[in-house]
């Protein structure tokens, strides 16, 4: 069985393919075991908007809309040829296509031009041997969430395909199954219960796992999402787009030539909030973290400003800062909840400085919990994620006239 993945819930246009191993006499997936190929993952493609967005410091809806309009039929096209997969060389009944091509008509009433780009891949390219389809329908940006969703139902009506709704949050979760699976525990159950941790642009959230598709979320962002406090602050101080790899460069520097000494060569001293990392509950705030960055850099002197010492501090210290945070949360769940492992997942969590703390910090709990992160390839958003999504909601599987956009869904 093989799954078509499609994900644009933010500004990254993705489709992977993931080939399921069944049972040949009742055709049901075969029990998901670690150590065994279950599943292989055939292909996973990612196009980014980076240099698209990277002017406003930040993912502009409309922009990001019509870059998905424009990149989904060569992505998914290159993930079906990468995959390898075949082709059926049958021909449409032509009463059928056109009653096909009405209906897609409803699909996009508010978009022609995107109906005739999605018209013209449908017409040029034969039915992939492919069993069912996978879309990303929430959280997310809507503008962005409906691209997707949208290609999804036609390739669904045309292809007459049945198409699974994935939540994104989750996605993010499970795209730790995907990296060596030697690593990973013999049983599934040996992972729960797990404190999973999803740290990005647009989340941040604490979630209890007690087994696949058994979700608690026991805190989120009251505000900023961590990514998004990064990318703000990267923006105050002058560094590059996405904020998150450009502060952790900036940090390294600092932590290496300056071997952490405080205060500056000038005398200045710098020291950030870390926002509610002693509340009583699991909830997280950075929009204080950014306006504490922002009156810190306002009251220096142009010159200081500008000083290379003075930003690579900074940027020391606000990671430090989220990293102090996230890790503290987190690890306080793990150990009230007796979890057997600790499982990240988005853009932030891919931050070389965070696994290591996660790892320092994880060391400490007794019963020592198994720490799972995902390569950087699938921290940050991708279609890869799903199709393992999809692996484990099969039983989910819909018509293409039953999806919606939900840009606020939640875990559960």
């Amino acid at each position: 069985m093989k799954i078509l993945g499609i994900e644009t819930s933010c500004d990254d246009t993705c489709a992977a393919i993931i080939e399921v191993e069944l049972n040949k006499k009742t055709g049901e997936r075969v029990p998901f075991d670690f150590n065994e190929d279950s599943f292989k993952l055939l292909s996973n493609v990612i196009s980014s908007q980076i240099k698209v967005h990277k002017k406003y410091g930040g993912v502009f809806p409309s922009l990001a809309k019509r870059e998905h309009q424009k990149n989904l039929a060569p992505v998914i096209a290159k993930a079906i040829k990468a995959g390898k997969i075949k082709s059926d060389k049958k021909k449409g009944i032509p009463e059928k296509i056109k009653q096909k091509e009405k209906e897609l008509k409803d699909i996009f009433t508010k978009d022609d031009g995107f109906l005739k780009s999605v018209l013209s891949f449908l017409k040029k390219t034969n039915k992939p041997q492919i069993d069912a389809l996978a879309v990303t329908i929430g959280p997310g940006l809507e503008p962005s969430l409906w691209q997707g969703i949208n290609f999804a139902r036609a390739l669904s009506l045309w292809w007459d395909l049945p198409i699974i709704p994935i939540n994104h949050i989750e996605g993010h979760i499970l795209a730790n199954f995907i990296t060596d699976r030697k690593t990973l525990p013999k049983k599934l159950d040996d992972l729960f219960p797990a404190i999973c941790l999803v740290a990005s642009g647009g989340h941040t959230q604490l979630v209890l796992m007690e087994e696949i598709g058994n979700y608690r979320t026991l805190g989120e962002s009251r505000d900023d999402a961590a990514g998004e406090c990064l990318d703000k602050t990267a923006r105050i101080l002058g560094l590059s787009y996405p904020g998150g790899p450009a502060i952790a460069e900036s940090a390294k520097k600092y932590s290496e030539n300056s071997a952490r000494v405080r205060p500056l060569r000038n005398g200045i001293t710098v020291k950030l909030p870390r926002p509610m990392i002693f509340s009583k509950n699991y909830d997280f705030s950075f929009s204080g973290l950014k306006t504490a960055v922002l009156y810190e850099f306002r009251k220096r002197e142009a010159k200081t400003q500008k000083s290379k010492e003075y930003i690579q501090a900074m940027a020391y210290e606000i990671q430090k800062s989220i990293i102090d945070t996230l890790t503290y949360k987190t690890i306080k769940a793990a150990n009230l909840f007796q979890a057997k492992s600790i499982i990240m997942g988005g853009g932030v969590t891919a931050n070389e400085e965070l696994k290591k703390r996660f790892l320092e910090e994880a060391t400490k709990l007794d019963p020592r919990p198994l720490f799972l992160s995902p390569a950087e390839n699938l921290s940050t958003d991708n279609a890869a994620m799903v199709c393992i999504a999809a692996l484990f909601n099969l039983e989910e599987a819909t018509s293409w006239k039953n999806l919606q956009a939900d840009a606020n869904l939640r875990i559960k």
